[in-house]
């Protein structure tokens, strides 16, 4: 990480970003920080409106909703970007933007820092001028690196296993993911993938997912394993000898063991699994997890979380809004950052 990093506040620090003011961001930010499962010694920032953070706050004390914390004793990074009345969507995506950027710059100034990011539309984003096709693209660009990656993310309740996924792909058509898969593009997120574990693990365990039904088959269900992903991953495996890599696997059958490492203790565990396509990827992390799966960023110089949830505009206001996934997104921040290796050697 960047020598221009704090080097006297060794305590861990948390920067939250509100996301969209008009979706649930604001609400589950003040819902989250009231869990007594977050801990009394991290140091919070919140970047955001702390006028519209305020008046969160007195709306949902006037719904009946308890669990939530009064900003006011939160230290709040204000930012008020004016605000177009003929153009709501416009200017919170304006603002939610410039949220972000700010938030980027100041986990960036500390030694020890984590952020967590609050949903956002790609739509006002793109309406406000701001053409990206969602967070991680903003903060990989902002971090200068690129090599990234979208890592969903969940520890069980249950057995405190890690369950993680990684995608090779993300947010493009189905037809196109054959196209831009390529061995260069799936060893460089296996690298990822074998990078994030180690922080954590000293020989991970990683799974691949296949792209075709039964892996192809051997041809018969589509060509692309049998002309060139076995050997890619062959190929990394034969240069990554402390990994143990399984695959390609049957995508049907990939995630099995997931399931039943979440649920029973001593069920066999793996590190990480690489999933060829977005929804590949996403349906059993969350049929499996449900509200605990945090969506994680690799290849940045610091931890970021974010729930594993959009904005909410249907329920926004109404005090309804389950914030699970948010405490969640914070508790993962402050455990992969604290229990990286790199925590304190920056």
């Amino acid at each position: 990480m960047s020598n221009k990093r704090n080097t006297i506040d060794d305590r861990l620090k948390v920067i939250i970003s509100v996301g969209d003011d008009s979706g649930i961001g604001p609400e589950i930010i003040l819902k989250a920080l009231s869990s007594k499962e977050i801990p009394n010694n991290i140091d919070t920032l919140i970047v955001g409106s702390k006028i519209n953070l305020k008046n969160t706050y007195k709306k949902l004390k006037s719904l009946g909703v308890q669990n939530i914390v009064d900003p006011s004793n939160y230290q709040i990074h204000d930012i008020e970007i004016p605000f177009e009345i003929n153009k709501p969507k416009q200017s919170n995506g304006n603002s939610s933007f410039f949220y972000l950027k700010k938030a980027i710059e100041i986990v960036q100034k500390y030694r020890n820092a984590a952020l967590v990011t609050g949903p956002i539309c790609k739509k006002s984003w793109a309406l406000a001028g701001h053409n990206y096709s969602g967070q991680t693209e903003l903060l990989a660009e902002s971090c200068q690196v690129n090599n990234f990656g979208m890592l969903f993310t969940a520890k069980s309740p249950i057995t405190n296993w890690r369950f993680n996924t990684l995608l090779a792909t993300t947010h493009i058509p189905l037809c196109e993911v054959p196209k831009q898969l390529s061995t260069k593009l799936i060893h460089s997120k296996l690298n990822l993938l074998a990078t994030f574990c180690k922080n954590y693990v000293e020989k991970p365990i990683l799974k691949i997912a296949g792209l075709n039904p039964h892996a192809g088959e051997e041809g018969i269900l589509g060509s692309e394993e049998h002309d060139w992903i076995n050997d890619a991953v062959n190929s990394w495996s034969e240069q990554n000898k402390d990994v143990h890599l399984l695959g390609p696997i049957s995508p049907d059958t990939c995630w099995n063991s997931s399931a039943k490492a979440w649920r029973e203790d001593k069920a066999p565990t793996h590190n990480g699994i690489l999933a060829m396509y977005h929804d590949q990827g996403l349906i059993p992390i969350k049929v499996i997890a449900l509200n605990y799966s945090v969506n994680t960023t690799l290849g940045l110089p610091f931890i970021r979380t974010s729930p594993d949830h959009g904005t909410g505009f249907d329920i926004a206001g109404k005090g309804i809004a389950q914030s699970q996934s948010m405490v969640e997104a914070i508790k993962t921040a402050i455990d992969l950052t604290k229990g990286s290796r790199l925590f304190n050697a920056h």
